[in-house]
């Protein structure tokens, strides 16, 4: 904990990987598999994007456990397998950086609407989502990455499961929110001062936002999330949003744009900054350039 979160204190920029979905996509995922049925019946995937990205530079790698809850995963019918996946998904990736870069265990939704809104009960999101950080956490990651959350109470139990577990595992905080008229907002209609308030209070010690804008909305993202708070903030951009071209689902924005807007960023006070849907080791190598030059200052 204290080697990653001692970096980030004394100033250096982190550069993180990029999207996992959309690299698994390119390698013959189909809409509708299960992403982390991959983990055990075709690993070496996983181990050719880890290190995809460790060679673009990369400082810290996620694990292919996004949709790992008992919760998502029941949905194809893998819940009894819960631990054994998250476990091979955190293997697949040591087996490639070993000591090289941080390993980012992804923790995403559940998949389920909580109460009052929907039919789900928090007590059993949180055991789920305590299960599986305990299979990843147990494994050695070196954090947590609750990510691509648009209900704050579900992120929070997500927070709390991992600390429960683990008082020292760094846990970085992201939720994904939507350009309206009035601001940003999730679609649970969570503004990003909430979810500044809200996740801090949790216990995370990073947070931010990933996935549903390009760069540019998330350079103001950035900003209002450093005026809210003073935790390090994390931003995993878009490579714009999806566009359907001839039946295939393509993002236009390229590295050479996104490190244009990278500088806006980190004088904003982003600490970390990488990837989501569109993006992959290209942008993740133009980014670890930009960074570099940063760092360097």
């Amino acid at each position: 904990m204290s080697k990653f979160l001692d970096k980030i204190k004394n100033g250096t920029i982190l550069v993180a990987d990029g999207a996992m979905g959309t690299m698994l996509f390119e390698r013959g995922l189909k809409p509708g598999e299960c992403p982390e049925a991959l983990n055990l019946n075709n690993p070496e995937i996983l181990e050719e994007i880890a290190k995809n990205y460790l060679d673009a530079g990369a400082d810290i790698i996620q694990t292919n456990t996004f949709g790992g809850s008992p919760m998502k995963l029941s949905q194809y019918e893998l819940d009894s397998k819960t631990e054994d996946i998250n476990i091979a998904a955190v293997c697949a990736v040591r087996k490639i950086v070993g000591d090289s870069a941080f390993i980012s265990a992804s923790c995403g939704p559940s998949g389920k609407i909580l109460k009052p809104y929907g039919e789900a009960d928090p007590e059993k999101i949180y055991a789920g989502f305590h299960r599986q950080l305990s299979a990843l956490i147990g494994e050695g990651v070196d954090m947590i990455c609750v990510e691509t959350m648009t209900d704050i109470n579900e992120a929070r139990l997500a927070i709390k499961a991992a600390k429960s577990i683990s008082t020292d595992i760094p846990v970085m905080a992201t939720m994904t929110f939507d350009s309206i008229p009035k601001g940003f907002y999730t679609i649970m209609g969570v503004d990003i001062k909430t979810a500044a308030n809200e996740l801090v209070a949790a216990g995370a010690d990073i947070i931010g936002s990933n996935c549903g804008n390009g760069i540019d909305n998330m350079v103001k993202i950035a900003q209002k999330f450093k005026e809210y708070s003073k935790l390090p903030v994390i931003i995993q951009s878009n490579a714009g949003l999806p566009i359907n071209k001839a039946g295939k689902i393509v993002y236009n924005e390229t590295p050479e744009y996104m490190v244009k807007r990278l500088d806006a960023l980190i004088k904003s006070g982003v600490s970390i900054i990488g990837g989501c849907c569109g993006t992959g080791p290209d942008h993740i190598a133009a980014f670890r350039k930009f960074v570099d030059e940063i760092n360097k200052k």
